[in-house]
């Protein structure tokens, strides 16, 4: 096994592996992926440290975290350019110890294409988990996956599950982990991935970003509480490109009396502000036991949980308790 010199380092975590035919990882800077150092750097010579084995269940019970200034941290960050010229950051981030998971850089081999992406496996045991902030949204899950390509962005994979390193590369298998004697197990299970936005705290089974769209995709069901509201939806999309957050397939809220429905919900905690999208045959929909209104579009406030429709939208309908029939309601003016 062999550890190459590199133009960064990551203190405390002696786990950039490599195989015994992998070019230099100064490849890495080239590719575009920015590596962030806190403390001293691991020595190259430091022998290669053993991931926790991976448990009979698939996932080993979550250990007690220690506070994150007191450990080591490894770092990726990937820059998106968007069509507007703007850039647009993903910062992944493991913090732990050799005993509480692995970081993990596989870079290309010798007999692998100029243009082979390089391969980042960072686990976490303990409640931290590995941390990936996009846009509004802080999301923490056992395992992640980062593939990066050259000249993109790349591709990002958050499940549960485990990683750790292996004595030897394993007879007969030559994808690139394995190459590197790197074993990664990830496990799709239900309320594995948090996201945390602001106030509001949801769950998830499993996150997906690829550059060719520049959306993360976090599988369900989902779950998510705020304050005295709490929701389900399908799945969770994240734009990177429009930095926008958005509940996708039956969408319910459910805050005190008032419940609320729609197909989407562009969703923003920081300005307390949901608005609820339908379509002409399934319009959005929020209601109490004393009034229901129903449009393509409505603005709900998350703090006073007003709801209002969007100005210019139809059909609109709503239905007042002390009013006899269905008819139709005003637009308001709020944009």
């Amino acid at each position: 096994m062999k550890f190459f010199p590199t133009t960064f380092s990551v203190s405390g975590l002696a786990a950039f592996r490599a195989g015994g035919s992998a070019r230099p990882l100064t490849l890495l800077l080239l590719c575009g992926l920015a590596f962030a150092q806190e403390g001293a750097p691991a020595p190259a010579s430091a022998p290669a440290p053993q991931g926790t084995p991976a448990q009979p269940s698939g996932q080993p019970p979550a250990q007690p975290a220690a506070p994150e200034g007191e450990l080591p941290q490894a770092t990726i960050t990937l820059e998106r350019t968007t069509r507007s010229n703007e850039k647009r950051t993903i910062e992944i981030v493991r913090q732990g110890t050799d005993e509480t998971g692995i970081s993990a850089t596989c870079s290309p081999q010798d007999d692998e294409p100029d243009d082979a992406p390089t391969i980042v496996v960072y686990s976490e045991s303990t409640s931290r988990g590995v941390r990936v902030t996009v846009d509004k949204n802080v999301i923490r899950a056992p395992l992640a996956i980062i593939t990066k390509q050259q000249g993109g962005d790349g591709h990002i994979e958050m499940t549960a599950g485990t990683a750790r390193y292996l004595e030897e590369a394993p007879e007969g298998k030559t994808d690139r982990l394995s190459r590197c004697e790197v074993e990664a197990r990830p496990e799709v299970k239900s309320d594995t991935v948090n996201v945390t936005q602001g106030k509001t705290s949801l769950k998830g089974s499993k996150l997906v970003y690829d550059e060719n769209d520049g959306v993360a995709r976090i599988s369900g069901p989902i779950t998510f509480a705020r304050e005295k509201l709490t929701g389900k939806s399908q799945r969770i999309d994240v734009d990177v490109e429009r930095e926008v957050t958005t509940l996708v397939g039956a969408v319910e809220f459910r805050d005190g009396d008032r419940t609320s429905k729609a197909e989407r919900v562009d969703y923003d905690d920081t300005r307390n502000v949901a608005i609820l999208r339908g379509t002409p045959e399934n319009l959005a929909e929020t209601s109490t036991s004393k009034d229901t209104l129903r449009a393509e579009t409505i603005r709900y406030n998350l703090d006073t949980g007003e709801a209002v429709v969007l100005r210019g939208e139809k059909p609109i309908s709503g239905k007042f308790e002390d009013e006899e029939s269905e008819a139709p309601a005003p637009a308001q003016d709020t944009p």
